[in-house]
Formats: C-alpha cells, sequence, structure tokens
C-alpha cells in the first residue's frame, strides 16, 4: 500500500541576523500558522531567547558567537561556512521567506546567502526586509542599500519595508522600542498577506500555484495594508492598502497583484467585489489579479486587506511623485493682499466761512457721516461754532450777534455745510461722545467731500483749499490727488 502523500504546500520562515530572528518572534507571538520558523544569527546569546523550531548558530569559528559587529562581510562568511547546514533545514520546502533587518552584519551579508541555498533547492523564494531608520546612521542606510541590491539578484520577489515610514502612521510620543515592535508588525503582515491565501480556507481559496505564477521571478514587489470598520469598510480599507505609506512607489504598472481581504462571517462577497475592482483599477490593465478572501471571526467588524503588487516592467515600480516619498514639500508662498485703499491716513483741518483756519477738527469721514441742519432763518439766536467765536472775539465781545449769522441767504445751505464742516471743535464735549446720526442720501449728496473741499461751502464762498494734516491714527480713506 502507497504511503499517504503530504499534499499541502510546506513554507517556511527564515529569521536571519538580529532584525529577523526579532520578526520571527513577533510572528511566533501573534500565532502564525502553517509555517516553520528558522532563526539563523551570529549572536549566540540573542539566539538562545528565540522561540523558533528550528535554531541555527552560524559563524561559531569565525565570531565565536558574538555577532557580525555591523560588519557585511563578517556575516556572509560566517553563512557561506555554514552553507551545507542551511541546505539541511531548508529541504523539502516549496516556499521560503527570508526576512532580516538591512544594515546590520548576519542580516545584510547572509540574507542572499540563505536565498541562494533555498533558490537552489527549487523553493519560491520571497524576500521580505525592513530599510533602517535614518536616525540610525549614514553608514547603516548605505550598507542596507548595498544589501538590498545584492538580495534583489538572489530571491524570486523583493518586498522592502522603509521604516521611516513608519514615522508618518505612529504617534509623535512612540518610543524606540515600539517603533521597532511596528516594523516587526508589517514583516508578520507581509508574510502573513501571503501564507494565509495558502494555508487558511476562505470564502474564495487560492493554492500555492497560483502564487507562484504571481510571485515566481516577480523582481521587486510592493506592499500596502489597509483595515476599515463602518459603511463602505471593504472600500476604505483597499483605497487605504494602495495608498499606504508602507509603499515605497506606486502600484502603477503592476502586472501581478495579490489581494488577500479578511473580515469576520458577515464579509460579503459584494464587499470582496468591491475591494478587488478598486485595486484592479490601480494596477496594469492586463494584470493578474490574485484574490482571497480569510474569515477570521476575531476581527469582529473589521476588514483588513493586504495588497502585494509585483511583476513590474524592468523589474523594478515606478518612483512616486516627490509627496509620495514622505519629503516635506515647502507651501506655496502665500499671496501678498493687495495695498489698502488709503494707506496713507489723514485729518482735514476745517475753516470758517471766514476763511480763518483753526485746530485740526474731527476726519473727514466723521464730517461726511455727521447729521445735516436744516437750514434755519437769520436770526438773532443762530450762533457760529465755538472755533467762529474764537476767532471774531472781538464782534462777540461788543455783542454783535449777526457775525454769527450764516453768509447766505434763508433757504441756501451755506450755513448747513459750515456747521457741517466746522469739525469736532465746534462741538460740545457731550457731543463728541455720541456717534453721529445716519443720513438719508440726499443728505449725504449735499455734503459730499472731494479733495479737501465741500460743494456746498464752494457754492457760497467759492473754491478754495484748506490745509491737510496728516494724521497717524486715522484710517480714512484719502483722496486721489494725495497718493
Amino acid at each position: 500500500m502507497a504511503a499517504p502523500q503530504n499534499y499541502l504546500a510546506v513554507i517556511k520562515v527564515v529569521g536571519i541576523g538580529g532584525g529577523g530572528v526579532n520578526a520571527v518572534n513577533r510572528m511566533i507571538e501573534e500565532g502564525l500558522k502553517g509555517v516553520e520558523f528558522i532563526a539563523i544569527n551570529t549572536d549566540a546569546q540573542a539566539l538562545l531567547m528565540s522561540d523558533a523550531d528550528v535554531k541555527l548558530d552560524v559563524g561559531r569559528e569565525l565570531t565565536r558567537g558574538l555577532g557580525a559587529g555591523a560588519n557585511p562581510d563578517v556575516g556572509r562568511k560566517a553563512a557561506e561556512d555554514h552553507r551545507e547546514e542551511i541546505e539541511e533545514v531548508l529541504k523539502g520546502a516549496d516556499m521560503v521567506f527570508v526576512t532580516a533587518g538591512e544594515g546590520g552584519g548576519t542580516g545584510t551579508g547572509g540574507a542572499p546567502v540563505v536565498a541562494n541555498v533555498a533558490r537552489s533547492l527549487g523553493a519560491l523564494t520571497i524576500g521580505v526586509v525592513t530599510r533602517p531608520f535614518s536616525f540610525e546612521g549614514k553608514r547603516r542606510a548605505m550598507q542596507a542599500e548595498a544589501g538590498i541590491e545584492t538580495l534583489r539578484d538572489e530571491v524570486d520577489t523583493l518586498i522592502v519595508i522603509p521604516n521611516d515610514r513608519l514615522l508618518s502612521i505612529s504617534d509623535r510620543q512612540v518610543s524606540v522600542l515600539d517603533a521597532f515592535k511596528a516594523a516587526d508588525q508589517v514583516l508578520l503582515s507581509g508574510v502573513q498577506g501571503i501564507t494565509d491565501l495558502i494555508t487558511t480556507p476562505g470564502l474564495i481559496n487560492l493554492d500555492f500555484a497560483d502564487v507562484k505564477s504571481v510571485m515566481s521571478g516577480a523582481g521587486s514587489a510592493l506592499m500596502g495594508i489597509g483595515s476599515a470598520r463602518g459603511d463602505d469598510r471593504s472600500v476604505a480599507a483597499a483605497e487605504m492598502a494602495i495608498s499606504s505609506p508602507l509603499l515605497e512607489a506606486s502600484i502603477d504598472g503592476a502586472h501581478g497583484v495579490l489581494l488577500s481581504i479578511s473580515g469576520g462571517s458577515d464579509l460579503g462577497l459584494f464587499e470582496i467585489n468591491e475591494a478587488a475592482q478598486l485595486v484592479s483599477n490601480a494596477a496594469a490593465p492586463d494584470a493578474n489579479i490574485i484574490f482571497g478572501a480569510v474569515i477570521d471571526d476575531a476581527l469582529g467588524d473589521e476588514v483588513r486587506v493586504t495588497v502585494i503588487a509585483a511583476g513590474f516592467d524592468e523589474g523594478r515600480p515606478s518612483k512616486p511623485a516627490p509627496e509620495q516619498e514622505g519629503k516635506r514639500i515647502p507651501p506655496p508662498p502665500r499671496p501678498v493682499p493687495p495695498p489698502p485703499s488709503n494707506p496713507i491716513p489723514s485729518r482735514v483741518g476745517r475753516s470758517d466761512a471766514l476763511g480763518s483756519p483753526h485746530a485740526p477738527g474731527q476726519s473727514v469721514a466723521q464730517a461726511a457721516a455727521a447729521p445735516v441742519q436744516p437750514a434755519a432763518p437769520a436770526s438773532g439766536s443762530e450762533r457760529r461754532p465755538a472755533d467762529a467765536e474764537a476767532a471774531h472775539s472781538a464782534q462777540a465781545a461788543s455783542g454783535d450777534d449777526s457775525a454769527g449769522r450764516a453768509d447766505a441767504p434763508e433757504g441756501t445751505a451755506s450755513g448747513t455745510a459750515d456747521a457741517s464742516s466746522a469739525g469736532a471743535d465746534g462741538r460740545r464735549p457731550e457731543e463728541d461722545a455720541r456717534p453721529p446720526a445716519p443720513r438719508t442720501s440726499a443728505e449725504q449728496s449735499a455734503t459730499r467731500v472731494h479733495a479737501g473741499e465741500s460743494d456746498s461751502a464752494s457754492a457760497v464762498t467759492g473754491p478754495r483749499r484748506r490745509p491737510v494734516v496728516f494724521d497717524e491714527d486715522d484710517d480714512l480713506d484719502v483722496p486721489d490727488f494725495l497718493k
């Protein structure tokens, strides 16, 4: 009788170096199922703390278990010295994930060696690595770039997660420990988004061949994650995934897309269709969209969407616009406001009907807003304002009341114009405190002021210029000839 065959895909996740082993520990804590975990490190002490199924201490003779000292050459040589042991633990795998934190020694130098071994064994090899934070220094960043380029040639698909992008989705009070935990969580999401499609039964199930058709020889890949609740949750989560800050470039032009949708038991088929349609519109027109739905009651009413886009022309996704790269673009200069219509404040000193100048009185606008009194018949009771009385003190002393009468005949507006243009000095103190009363349009036209003159005054005495005094505290309109 033939022995029963195991038709399940064998998936192994290899964490190499400090960052890779920490990511593996995080996946184990979160309960990632259906995979075998392997931890490889040159630091024996850190390796002892790992919960991985298989632990491989490399570079025992080279580093004596003390680590690679952030030297990629040491990490590469340590992995090569133990190539046969790496081969042994990877045998039989259909899919191998190589995860590491780029920029250090063991992960940067050893990950390409592990990927080369896995691919030589016929396994679909996917690299999921992080680019270091900016605060880790330029040297680490340069080593990371060199390690990523080397690893790209050794894997079928490479997903690079920039740690700096995590800062844009983190609180400003986030600690360093939480920041690195967030990076491990993203590595977990990248691996889980692919493995769940294969290992977890769902509404729409996929097999290993579906995933391989998209990921095999795909080159660089992009990963985005989104989640949402409430109305249109699947569409909102899909939009968040394809515009995720974790994406180093746009998914436009991707010829292969893996779409994983996870939700509770109430996840509907139409919700899956809407999310898939949204992602399909963002990819190339002829893209191969492989999507699956996973039911996880622990999510409740939350829908989680993971998008992995691969198969770009020339093996690289196109770079995004500058604002998508997280660079701060200086805001455009604010428009300069137009100059005010009255840049020069002024105060016009008025004179009485006899032409004698007096001290600066009320402003032009105040004079224009002052109520207009109807012309009264000439009588002894009508008196000139206080400033006129001061100018004609001799006449006032002799009791000549006729000097205070209007110069114009009865029925003209000259007396009214003189009264309206007399200024604040001609008012009683209690009148200055009261606001001017509103006037009708006819009254306004009767006392319109032009270029320092009043029409009503010129009707009797002829046009004459009045002295103009400028005051900083006056915000009034100024005639055109003064501008």
